[in-house]
């Protein structure tokens, strides 16, 4: 199928000072996400940007007519959670609030969990892509849960 992404779509994601670089094209959607991890303390709020930039790294990407979703599974509890995903020019911003985090986990230790997550764009109304899988390690938290 032909898509109307350039060719060698590159993906750029920060999270705090962590940056990685992956280079994707239409002909390999699916075949190489980006993988991240993700720490989030249980309670909190945590937001994720993802910047879809050319091969120059400066020029975003035309995303407006894309539809983003982002979902997390927590395999204890067999649960799937959505995460809020906001599109801004050419980025993404992915969402875990504090209503949905203070569930993830039990216990004080330093991991309380892990989940595995995704972020899932739909292109052309058709073309399902997934540029971005990772794993969320879920810090316990001790202050205000008492």
């Amino acid at each position: 199928m032909v898509c109307p992404i350039p060719t060698n779509q590159g993906i750029s994601l920060f999270y705090g000072i962590i940056s990685i670089m992956a280079t994707h094209g239409p002909e390999v959607f699916g075949a190489d996400p980006a993988l991240i991890k993700w720490q989030i303390v249980r309670g909190d709020t945590s937001p994720l940007r993802v910047e879809f930039l050319q091969d120059d790294e400066a020029t975003y990407f035309d995303i407006s007519d894309w539809t983003f979703e982002a979902t997390t599974y927590d395999p204890q509890s067999d649960a799937l959670d959505s995460l809020e995903v906001s599109r801004g020019t050419g980025y993404v911003d992915i969402l875990a609030p504090a209503s949905i985090t203070e569930l993830w986990g039990t216990g004080y230790k330093s991991v309380v969990t892990e989940l595995t997550f995704d972020l899932q764009v739909t292109i052309d109304g058709e073309t399902i892509w997934t540029p971005l899988i990772g794993t969320i390690s879920v810090l316990g938290d001790i202050t205000g849960s008492l």
